[in-house]
């Protein structure tokens, strides 16, 4: 994407795009003409770089926040971070550290307060949790009933919520939907997508987090029938459309724009498939059959090719055609490129994936050409290898939290792997962490903590 695109998409993206747009004529209309002009502004701004005819994506964000899965542009970049100094030799301050239940859930930070989701110890239910960014402090929680029955790792909630124009919406891992009002907790509407609408819980449990698009939000949770993917309702949750009868895996689907069009890119257990976000309608689908229906790390979105990353199966590189309805495969490797949980991060042509044997590895993203191995220095060896990398602002520095909750600042170039610090932050985890106002909002199945960054 060239610096023009830049700017006019992360000026709509800032204001919601069109989603903010649409939604806010529903909940603020008659506010006067100088709203209408400022949306008709940002809009020309956007036209112009989608004109150019590269994939850009959709995503509301505000400075300094991390409102959901992946950060402020869903791709694993702190957008307004700088890189650390060095790490104090007693380990990173921490600002407030409190009791939590367990869980995968992330973390979510936007307009000071701090929010996830977490079992309550020694009963069936799960929780969504608000605290003070300043101080850790509670401010609302909700619990409800939450069966999980026999299911594998069925210790807590899976998916990270997602804070949009003063609204939480998180889903449980049982396919409990709710809408918060973000300030007081109160129950905005909620869906019991299991018992209303035939959702077919996966063997882990429901883990793609809630995506907003226009005045929708999309949940990937398998309703039957046809509802792989389903959107609601933003303000009622009233189901708008379904899509798809492939079962539930655990991707979150990613929003993108390329040529004119919007998709809505998704991976199943069985396929890579595009829709059109607001209708449901598929533009695609590739076949990817995965062992154990392990469809777990948000695919990456690049000018006209995506990439899906498999445990057994290895990477599928698709190229995208001269519409957003044309896609084949260029390129498929399973010898070097086989993640599991772990997203990838992409720069300049290169991304970085953590592999099952080899450990983080670099490669080429147009051939899939191996360029270097870290030999598992970012994170030990094992069956179920993690860390949650981000970039940190528009640099080769990294952020990431390892599976034993050690946060690893390094940078990545196709030159090698070169760490700088590392430090301990929290337990084992596999939850992924929120940066925001300088500081690492981390967790694992005992406490949330908040650490500054030097």
């Amino acid at each position: 994407m060239n610096r023009l695109s830049e700017v006019a998409a992360a000026a709509w993206v800032r204001q919601g795009g069109l989603a903010g747009a649409e939604l806010r004529g529903r909940e603020y209309a008659g506010r006067g003409k100088q709203s209408m002009k400022r949306r008709f502004w940002l809009a020309g701004w956007v036209t112009a770089a989608l004109m150019m005819g590269v994939a850009v994506r959709v995503t509301p964000i505000a400075a300094e926040d991390w409102p959901h899965w992946r950060g402020p542009q869903h791709n694993g970049r702190w957008v307004d971070g700088k890189p650390p100094g060095r790490f104090p030799g007693s380990g990173l301050a921490v600002r407030w550290r409190v009791d939590i239940g367990p869980g995968f859930s992330g973390v979510a930070v936007a307009g000071g307060r701090v929010y996830t989701m977490e079992r309550m110890t020694g009963e069936e239910k799960e929780r969504v949790v608000c605290r003070s960014a300043d101080t850790g402090a509670l401010l609302w929680a909700h619990s409800y009933a939450a069966d999980y029955g026999d299911m594998d790792h069925g210790k807590g909630p899976r998916a990270t919520p997602t804070v949009f124009r003063g609204r939480v919406y998180t889903l449980g891992a049982v396919g409990h939907l709710f809408c918060f009002e973000a300030a007081t907790g109160s129950v905005v509407w909620k869906r019991d997508l299991k018992s209303e609408s035939g959702a077919r819980v996966p063997t882990w449990g429901f883990s793609a987090s809630p995506v907003i698009h226009g005045d929708t939000v999309i949940v990937h949770a398998a309703v039957s029938p046809g509802g792989c993917f389903a959107a609601y309702d933003l303000l009622t949750g009233e189901e708008r459309w379904r899509s798809g009868d492939d079962p539930a895996g655990y991707a979150t689907p990613v929003l993108f724009q390329y040529k004119q069009a919007t998709g809505l890119l998704g991976w199943t257990p069985r396929h890579i498939t595009c829709l059109d976000p607001n209708t449901g309608d598929e533009y695609w689908r590739i076949p990817y059959k995965v062992t154990y229906g392990v469809s777990i790390a948000t695919p990456i979105v690049v000018d006209d090719l995506i990439f899906v990353s498999g445990y057994w199966e290895g990477s599928k590189a698709i190229r995208l055609g001269k519409s957003l309805r044309e896609a084949q495969l260029a390129w498929e490797e399973n010898r070097y490129l086989r993640g599991l949980m772990a997203q990838p991060l992409y720069r300049d042509g290169y991304a970085y994936l953590l592999d099952k044997r080899h450990g983080l590895i670099c490669f080429e993203l147009a051939t899939g050409k191996k360029i270097w191995s870290d030999n598992h220095r970012l994170t030990p060896r094992e069956r179920n290898p993690q860390a949650t990398m981000v970039w940190v602002g528009d640099t080769d520095h990294i952020l990431a939290l390892n599976a034993r909750g050690e946060l690893v600042h390094a940078r990545l170039s196709p030159d090698g792997y070169r760490e700088i610090d590392r430090a301990p932050l929290v337990g084992k985890t596999w939850a992924h962490p929120a940066y925001a106002d300088g500081a690492v909002y981390a967790r694992d199945d005992r406490q949330l903590v908040k650490a500054m960054l030097p």
